[in-house]
């Protein structure tokens, strides 16, 4: 007579084991704080701004006066084909 032991309960009792084994944990990846780097030419161009935002608000300024005061004219025919070439002649 031959014996098998594929069908006994040692191999029940294997699966059980495993199957009560608690699931590993992963590792949670270290958080790098952001950084922010900003090159020559960027602060070069940030620069000529401020630059030109004085004058720019100089502009402003007077246009505000001439508004105030009632100077400020508008031509909406230069109006109208500033739109115009802005959206069809590109």
């Amino acid at each position: 007579m031959h014996i098998d032991k594929t069908t006994g309960s040692t191999f029940i009792n294997a699966y059980q084991k495993q199957a009560n084994v608690p699931p590993v944990e992963k590792a949670k990846p270290i958080q790098q704080e952001d950084q922010v780097q900003i090159s020559n030419r960027a602060k070069e161009m940030y620069e000529k701004k401020t630059e030109a935002s004085t004058e720019r608000q100089e502009k402003i300024n007077q246009l505000k006066a001439q508004i105030e005061s009632g100077e400020y004219q508008v031509n909406g025919k230069e109006v109208a084909d500033k739109v115009f070439q802005f959206w069809f002649d590109k």
